[in-house]
């Protein structure tokens, strides 16, 4: 399974980032391996709109089964949910840390966003 946190540099010791579609990074963990890899999302951190969209949809391109991050928005939760991706908000502390509390079972999935858009 590929498990993705929101980051707030390309380093599974980094901060979890608490807004999914303007985090700075995305750390991809896939339990299977055991490794890591980290995707730029500078294209979206900036965007006037639309980044919640554009981030999920790069989300599913990267196969990932599982968002961690702090917050999610309406327009984000509806995409991701869409393509059948479960999302864990609430999320803080390192990558690492966050991964371990998702294996743990210490992070609920998200019925809902929980946030407004373009916050």
């Amino acid at each position: 399974m590929k498990i993705l946190v929101t980051a707030t540099a390309p380093d599974a010791d980094a901060e979890v980032d608490p807004r999914f579609g303007r985090a700075k990074h995305f750390a991809i963990y896939d339990t299977e391996e055991k490794s890591f890899s980290f995707v730029d999302n500078a294209q979206n951190l900036n965007a006037p709109s639309g980044a919640g969209v554009q981030a999920a949809a790069n989300v599913a391109r990267a196969g990932a089964e599982v968002v961690i991050t702090g917050n999610c928005g309406p327009k984000a939760f509806h995409t991701l949910t869409a393509a059948k991706i479960k999302i864990a908000i609430g999320a803080t502390g390192t990558v690492r840390e966050a991964i371990k509390k998702f294996e743990g079972d210490e992070l609920d999935i998200a019925t809902e966003a929980n946030v407004e858009g373009h916050w």
